[in-house]
């Protein structure tokens, strides 16, 4: 199976690549990893595969007109569940399983891609059992999720699982750099070391700066700039935002901002012992503060805090308990 266009992730490759030698690509995969680890890569390559009809087995070809349709988004064999904003539901799941008995237009299979199914309620998910065990021949579903612990174990039991990883450094620097050719140098290198191995954040960085991903930084920094000061007002009151900007501030938004408080204590704790390596003259004042005001010990907790906080955001959390549990945990976090 060719993969080549996903960085990193050997033993994922492997696994896939003795499966299909063997017997073939499988009717249900679950693409696990955190957000930026490659899913949305991965499953455009099985999507390709699952639709290639080159008949290599070497799929995904890229050169037939199933890859052709498939890599441009148009192939009408390939079905996207989810609409970008509602999370899966058990209606959405009774269509699927009502369009999965019509036969492929084009291709041998007939592929449906369900993102962010860590989302899908108890319902949804029980509705989709019958037909990942007992559906038409030609069905193949792929479940993106950044929590694999959010599916039914009765669903989980009919897939199988490809756990993406984080890339090294060096592989994110050589991914980044081939992509970026004619960025600064000095840019893409310190995209891919602040994107601990998640290549999907750096190339958010590298092909948003500027836009809406500033909104993101801009709010971890003033965050932190609170906790530092002591300021508890200013902490109450941008917490309070998050929660009253609810248009802005959707789940996959806060999940970003978790991102950025992390990576702002890293650069805290390395500050903290001489092995500063942040470039951004604002993000290394600011980690530096960080490192004076806060014991490694309480910015190993925060970084805790905000990992906890990254991972509530793929569940049914709302945006207010999720800003009151931030509060209390910063405030918290400057009593220490």
């Amino acid at each position: 199976m060719n993969l080549s266009a996903l960085a990193g992730n050997a033993p994922l490759k492997q696994q896939l690549e003795q499966q299909t030698a063997r017997r073939g690509l499988s009717h249900a995969y679950i693409l696990c990893g955190p957000a930026g680890s490659g899913k949305h890569v991965l499953s455009g390559l099985l999507s390709a595969a699952l639709v290639c009809s080159a008949g290599t087995e070497n799929a995904p070809c890229g050169r037939c007109s199933g890859c052709k349709k498939a890599f441009g988004g148009i192939h009408p064999d390939i079905i996207p569940v989810w609409d970008g904003e509602r999370d899966i539901n058990v209606s959405q799941v009774r269509a699927l399983r009502a369009d999965a008995y019509i036969r492929p237009n084009e291709a041998a299979r007939k592929v449906y891609v369900l993102e962010q199914a860590q989302n899908m309620n108890e319902s949804a998910q029980n509705a989709l059992l019958k037909l990942l065990e007992e559906g038409p021949a030609y069905a193949a579903f792929l479940f993106l999720t950044d929590n694999i612990a959010a599916l039914l174990p009765t669903v989980r039991s009919r897939c199988e699982t490809l756990n993406l990883s984080p890339v090294s450094l060096e592989e994110a620097q050589d991914y980044l750099l081939a992509r970026y050719p004619d960025r600064e140098r000095r840019d893409v290198l310190e995209a891919a070391r602040r994107c601990e191995g998640l290549l999907g954040r750096a190339v958010d960085e590298l092909e948003h700066a500027g836009s809406g991903e500033e909104l993101e930084r801009r709010t971890a920094l003033a965050l932190m700039d609170a906790l530092a000061r002591g300021d508890e007002l200013a902490l109450a009151e941008g917490c309070i935002a998050l929660e009253n900007d609810k248009k802005t501030w959707d789940r996959d938004r806060l999940s970003v901002l978790m991102e950025e408080c992390v990576l702002l204590c890293r650069d805290a704790l390395l500050a903290g012992a001489g092995a500063e390596e942040e470039a951004d003259p604002q993000r290394r004042e600011e980690a530096g503060q960080l490192s004076r005001v806060l014991s490694p010990r309480a910015l190993m907790e925060a970084i805790a805090l905000f990992q906890r906080l990254r991972t509530a955001c793929g569940f049914y959390v709302g945006g207010g308990h999720l800003a009151g549990w931030l509060c209390a945990g910063l405030a918290a976090l400057r009593s220490k």
